[in-house]
């Protein structure tokens, strides 16, 4: 076989340039954000770990309720406490500062959301 002393050499280059964004990111893995609860914090329309894994699908349950079949823009949560289904006005009324809040997990899981196509971006205190 032509090139033999040169294949292992190969794949294992190839293997290196392949797996390096995994070993690159592999230092970061441990440094998870926390977020802060807000000052005021009660209670959330859903408990903490449905919030981390689900908050996108309740924000687009609500949308979809409150635009499309003209839901109450009021709801409870299991608790009775009632609250206002926005973005904007609900949510970031407790959840102030985008950065420290918003910004950090998005950061952390390389995702962008597209909530501020339509909403307004809350202005940062400075």
């Amino acid at each position: 076989m032509y090139g033999k002393g040169r294949i292992i050499p190969a794949l294992i280059l190839f293997l290196g340039v392949m797996t390096s964004p995994m070993w690159f990111k592999s230092a970061d893995v441990s440094k998870m954000p926390k977020p802060e609860k807000p000052k005021d914090y009660t209670e959330c329309v859903a408990p903490v770990q449905e919030m981390r894994t689900s908050h996108m699908v309740l924000l687009n349950q609500w949308r979809d309720d409150i635009l499309r079949e003209g839901g109450s823009r009021i709801g409870k949560t299991a608790n009775g406490t009632e609250y206002v289904r926005s973005l904007q006005n609900g949510c970031m009324k407790c959840h102030s500062d985008k950065k420290k809040f918003c910004d950090e997990c998005h950061n952390y899981t390389s995702v962008k959301p597209y909530c501020w196509d339509c909403h307004l971006q809350p202005k940062e205190a400075m």
